[in-house]
């Protein structure tokens, strides 16, 4: 390693034609930068920005419109702008930017498109069925792809898995009820359960099907054991289904109007005041969709607030129109204020007093789904969107809590009395193995992830070392020892996960960039010796994969392939998190440091933020990424703020 603190600073031309030696370029980039993420804060206090997604989310509310006979031609023809805008040259649509062709954002887009009208001879669609042919046809698609067309009538509901009604009636001390799933599988599950009860098959128009998709190889589309009922879970569950889809076929099931009846006001009783359901765009539509097959009227005020929770997803471009899956503005407000603090700004300055205020004004106090599992415990904690009560999650609060025990709010007792109560919540969510999961406690009953249903493998919420690591930060920032109980059980959560290499596998941001990062953070914040070797180790990681333009990048293809952890090309957002992992391990005056922060420097945009196409957030590892378009704004500046308080305490 290099020492830099005794070089001489080099010159740098700006844009001004004058010139900056590396200090004056450093403090004029996080002045910028500042300045430019002040001018993005809303009048109530908040930031958010787009939530970038696949074309499936677009997609599937074309279906709903039709589902459900809404269909507004005019918000139908912006929708479908955007899809043909998004498709690539090879007819194809991803998961991220790019990455490989996704066949089920393929398919859902060519489906949507052909549902409009859109001519199958149009040279987009002719490249689209060449793009789904050569990457797997239909055959290839995920269980949601199957249940819509299913709905649509272009294949029979028999290839769909089951997904009986009847599970809502399962008791909680039953090993495979709904409150063993995650919460955002439950939120999607128990609506879908009843719109699959019915079996709907929508009359498509003449002209209006995808059959022309299908080829000679998609004639078994269900799923096939691959051995006796005993020799695997999988097997098992498959075995399973079969059993459950042949019974459902008699006319007597006792159970039914039971399940129906109490599966419909569960949804009801986990609609938002304000409409949503769950804050996400699958427990949205499939709960409406299931008011709609259960015959709540269009004139109802559930239908008519869930329809307007919906519209608030929505978000009009040039290139037309596109569905978000979620919205983010307590975590963007969250972190863009950590920013600002970090940047050097005045502590009581009114953006912060401002952002405080509309944060605290969102804590969850009533009980969740959460509750379940943790009867003991007072709520407390906040959401990721604007409207989300019964689900608020440990990263979010986590956040706040770093960004609340900084501002110095006038009414500090106001303060105080809500944050003691958010520790509380969140102290009490640590799961059995040390850990902290996202929404909620001890939720990993592997087996679930091995149901037919779940063939996107995230039926659970367990505990990581992302969010296990922020938590950690804010332990360490609000006085906890190293010594203190959940501390050491946390932290031997965090070490027990280290990769070989050093690195540690990111959930919720891409990837092991990320993970190493919230891991060093957290353990420097508590008072861990970051000389240790375990933690040398880390410093190495990040050493060697920083990219030849001094950045650092992580394509979202290393949860698939973990040979391309710290791989990719060189991004503004993972750039920042690995210079805040080498920061926080003590490493300011390594020249790999230096080059990194060069690197953002380098890259800043003249309105003073900076620029990336990548997706580097993570729904749902390998299936679902996301692009927040405020990443590229406050991570940097947050990465040039700990840097420069760094170099010169």
């Amino acid at each position: 390693m290099k020492d830099v603190a005794a070089s001489s600073p080099t010159e740098i031309k700006n844009q001004g034609n004058t010139y900056m030696d590396f200090d004056e370029r450093l403090d004029f980039a996080i002045n910028k930068s500042r300045d430019f993420l002040l001018s993005r804060q809303t009048e109530d206090g908040y930031w958010v920005d787009e939530l970038e997604s696949n074309a499936t989310i677009t997609a599937e509310l074309i279906f709903f419109m039709h589902f459900t006979k809404t269909v507004d031609l005019v918000k139908q023809k912006k929708l479908i702008n955007y899809l043909l805008h998004k498709q690539r040259k090879d007819g194809s649509w991803p998961l991220y930017f790019g990455g490989p062709c996704d066949i089920n954002s393929t398919v859902e887009s060519y489906m949507a498109l052909k549902l409009s009208g859109v001519p199958e001879d149009l040279p987009e669609m002719i490249r689209a069925r060449e793009a789904i042919f050569a990457n797997g046809g239909i055959k290839g698609t995920r269980v949601f792809t199957k249940i819509f067309l299913a709905m649509f009538g272009q294949i029979p509901w028999e290839v769909c898995p089951a997904i009986p009604v009847e599970i809502i009636l399962l008791k909680k001390w039953f090993p495979l009820n709904i409150y063993e799933m995650s919460s955002w599988s439950r939120g999607t599950v128990v609506p879908l359960s009843i719109v699959v009860s019915h079996k709907p098959v929508f009359d498509l128009p003449e002209g209006r099907g995808v059959k022309e998709l299908f080829t000679s190889g998609d004639n078994a589309l269900g799923f096939e054991p691959d051995g006796s009922i005993f020799s695997s879970w999988r097997n098992f569950f498959i075995y399973l289904d079969k059993v459950i889809k042949f019974f459902g076929k008699f006319p007597w099931k006792p159970f039914r109007k039971a399940a129906l009846k109490k599966a419909l006001r569960w949804v009801i009783k986990h609609q938002e005041d304000q409409g949503d359901f769950a804050g996400i765009q699958p427990a949205m539509l499939n709960s409406l969709l299931a008011y709609h097959y259960e015959g709540i009227s269009k004139n109802d005020p559930k239908w008519i607030k869930g329809l307007e929770a919906v519209e608030r997803f929505l978000i009009d471009k040039e290139e037309g129109t596109l569905l978000q899956a979620c919205v983010s503005p307590l975590w963007d407000t969250a972190i863009a204020a950590n920013a600002l603090c970090d940047s050097g700004i005045s502590l009581d300055h009114p953006a912060l007093l401002k952002a405080a205020e509309w944060i605290l004004s969102k804590q969850v106090v009533k009980e969740g789904d959460w509750f379940v599992k943790n009867p003991q415990a007072m709520p407390g904690g906040w959401a990721f969107e604007f409207y989300n009560e019964l689900y608020p999650d440990c990263d979010d609060t986590a956040e706040i809590l770093i960004f609340l025990n900084r501002v110095r709010l006038p009414n500090s007792y106001h303060k105080l009395k809500e944050s003691e109560r958010a520790v509380s919540w969140l102290l009490s969510m640590q799961c059995q193995s040390g850990g902290w999961a996202a929404f909620d406690i001890n939720n990993e009953k592997k087996i679930l992830n091995e149901v037919p249903f779940a063939d996107h493998g995230a039926m659970l919420d367990p505990p990581t070392v992302d969010v296990s690591g922020r938590v950690l930060w804010l332990l360490g920032q609000i006085g906890f020892k190293r010594d203190h109980a959940k501390v050491e059980k946390v932290i031997g959560f965090i070490k027990d996960r280290q990769e070989i290499d050093g690195s540690w596998w990111g959930r919720w941001g891409v990837n092991y960039i990320y993970g190493s990062w919230l891991a060093l953070t957290g353990l420097a914040s508590i008072g861990e010796d970051m000389n240790q070797p375990y933690v040398r180790r880390t410093v190495e990681w990040y050493e060697a994969h920083q990219n030849e333009d001094g950045g650092w990048g992580e394509t979202c293809e290393s949860y698939k392939t973990p040979s391309l952890a710290g791989k990719g090309n060189s991004t503004a957002s993972q750039t920042a998190w690995a210079l805040m992992g080498m920061i926080a391990s003590g490493e300011e005056k390594n020249l790999v440091v230096k080059r990194g922060i060069e690197f953002l420097l380098d890259r800043q945009e003249v309105q003073g933020s900076w620029c990336e196409d990548e997706f580097t957030g993570t729904g749902f590892p390998m299936h679902f990424f996301i692009k927040y378009h405020m990443y590229q704004h406050f991570f940097p500046l947050m990465a040039l703020g700990k840097y420069r308080s760094a170099i010169r305490t």
